[in-house]
């Protein structure tokens, strides 16, 4: 029977590459952080969460689309602060309201992090002051689609379904997908879906397939 697969958010699972290298490292330079609040941003797929869920031992994580009044009064300000997809969600002066007030109590010892798929300054808001602070935010990109960090992203999408695909594969794999972090999560699935129905390995054979 088929199991629910579960992607590894451990920091040693995180691809580390120069796209990213320069996110990553600071975040490893936590609690040394100079500032109280740091974004992350980059396509779906590209580790915002994974790179965040490697830092925020003891935090709270809240997507932004959840942030209201109520939620904010639950929030321990004392702990570090996870905001995630901040451009993904509808803009109101409730979740802004919200926000704004974080920023505006993070400190270095609790700082806050967010994520979004643009950068901040692109962020929209209904709040200028808010769009000040998305403005002045220390930001880190991460994804930039060289080849390097493609296969990787895939080695390690492979390696946590338990399935280990020759380099050669990979590049096939490469050579005709879609650049983006997303493309290769679901070819992964699916590829990892056919092997299973048909009780075949992840070879070049079955990525032709599916390809085709």
């Amino acid at each position: 029977m088929p199991f629910e697969q579960r992607a590894n958010f451990t920091r040693a699972d995180f691809v580390v590459a120069p796209a990213n290298a320069e996110a990553v490292a600071f975040v490893d330079a936590w609690p040394d952080w100079p500032v109280a609040a740091v974004a992350l941003y980059g396509p779906s797929g590209s580790g915002k969460s994974h790179l965040a869920a490697a830092w925020r031992a003891g935090a709270e994580v809240v997507p932004a689309a959840a942030l209201s009044g109520n939620t904010l009064a639950r929030l321990d300000i004392a702990r570090p602060i996870i905001i995630e997809d901040v451009d993904s969600s509808s803009v109101n002066p409730t979740r802004d309201t919200a926000i704004f007030s974080l920023l505006e109590r993070a400190t270095r010892e609790a700082p806050v992090l967010l994520t979004g798929r643009e950068a901040p300054a692109a962020w929209p808001t209904v709040l200028p002051d808010l769009a000040s602070r998305f403005s002045a935010l220390l930001t880190f990109p991460l994804w930039a689609p060289d080849d390097d960090l493609l296969a990787a992203l895939a080695r390690k999408l492979f390696a946590d379904r338990q399935l280990t695909v020759a380099d050669g594969v990979i590049q096939q794999m490469m050579r005709r997908l879609e650049r983006s972090p997303a493309a290769i999560r679901n070819f992964v699935a699916e590829a990892d879906a056919k092997a299973l129905a048909e009780k075949r390995p992840v070879n070049a054979a079955l990525i032709q397939e599916l390809i085709a």
